[in-house]
């Protein structure tokens, strides 16, 4: 469902301290970017004069979030492997038998669904798929551009129950049992995987790298010891790609923006973003932009999507429920709330 931010394109300032000039010497800033992963910009940066190291480490990561990218495609069919798209061609019809890392998915997706009241729900796809055939169409034919009739939203969510996902995980498989079930893992799947694909890295020894999954930041470590730290800027949703309302220090935690200027479309001067809200069925109209700070990327991406669909009272008691977890709000006047605890800004 979402997240065109990248580390290089949309309003992350990947700064260390050392890299601002505070600490010196230090050494060399590398960066590799990728285009095949969930249909955004993958970037990792770390600090370090061994370029084979670094090359090593940035292939390690790209083949681990490459399988989750493929795993949780609902698009695309991968030659021998049983991903989600085949899952949703089976609606109806029979199990299928998936990776651990599927079943894995979708048991967190059960639970953030309960945590966040079912704001994020992962069996919604059929709801999300018409507003993204719509979307599409109308950024082909700006002239055209419609938005989809509330009888057909209405009808399509008859077919979003989260119960109707039969996970059986001694027989590793998954069944929807609504034939017209589709799963739309968009509000998770990236920041799922940025986790997950961290914590392999820290397994193997990596104890500095900054992942950037579409803008859903996971920071292993610091980036030149103790006494360093990313420095991420937070894009100004009213503002440019360069332009920064807030900037922090991240050091073995995740940052996740929502943002309703990042994927949309225009309807009679009307813009139409990409996060709906499962009670409306059409885009959340509370915020333009939404920031989590806490240590899981999955867990962040998930609140980021629950938050922009949530007043900002009922969206801070849940974010003063969770602990370690912080928030920052941009209401549509530009109004910018934050939890107690989010960090400092550091651009003042």
């Amino acid at each position: 469902m979402k997240r065109l931010l990248s580390a290089a394109l949309a309003g992350l300032l990947l700064c260390t301290l050392a890299g601002c000039g505070l600490l010196s010497p230090a050494p060399q800033r590398r960066e590799v970017a990728y285009l095949d992963l969930f249909d955004t910009v993958t970037t990792l940066v770390a600090y370090t004069d061994d370029e084979d190291e670094f090359t090593r480490t940035a292939e390690l990561a790209h083949e681990l979030l490459l399988e989750y990218h493929r795993l949780y495609d609902i698009y695309n069919d991968y030659e021998g492997l049983n991903n989600l798209k085949t899952v949703n061609d089976h609606a109806g019809v029979a199990p299928v038998e998936v990776d651990e890392k599927i079943i894995a998915l979708l048991q967190q997706a059960k639970e953030y669904y309960d945590l966040t009241g079912g704001r994020v729900n992962v069996a919604m796809g059929s709801v999300l798929s018409l507003w993204h055939q719509y979307r599409e169409e109308g950024l082909a034919d700006p002239e055209g551009a419609q938005v989809p009739p509330a009888a057909a939203l209405e009808a399509a969510a008859e077919h979003m129950d989260i119960g109707e996902i039969v996970i059986d995980e001694a027989a590793s498989t998954v069944y929807l049992a609504d034939p017209e079930l589709r799963l739309d893992v968009g509000a998770i799947a990236k920041g799922y995987a940025t986790e997950q694909a961290a914590l392999a890295l820290e397994e193997a020894g990596v104890d500095s790298l900054l992942l950037s999954v579409g803008g859903n930041i996971r920071a292993i470590g610091s980036p030149q010891g103790e006494d360093s730290a990313w420095r991420i800027g937070v894009q100004d949703p009213a503002g440019t790609a360069q332009d920064y309302l807030w900037a922090l220090d991240l050091t073995g935690a995740s940052l996740v923006t929502s943002g309703s200027y990042q994927r949309y479309y225009t309807v009679d001067g009307v813009r139409y973003h990409h996060i709906i809200d499962p009670e409306t069925l059409f885009p959340a109209d509370y915020f333009d932009s939404v920031t989590i700070y806490t240590r899981d990327s999955g867990l962040a991406d998930a609140l980021s999507t629950a938050l922009f669909c949530l007043p900002y009272e009922e969206g801070l008691a849940l974010v003063e429920s969770l602990e370690g977890t912080e928030a920052l709000w941009v209401d549509t006047g530009g109004t910018v709330r934050t939890s107690g605890g989010f960090p400092e800004n550091l651009l003042g």
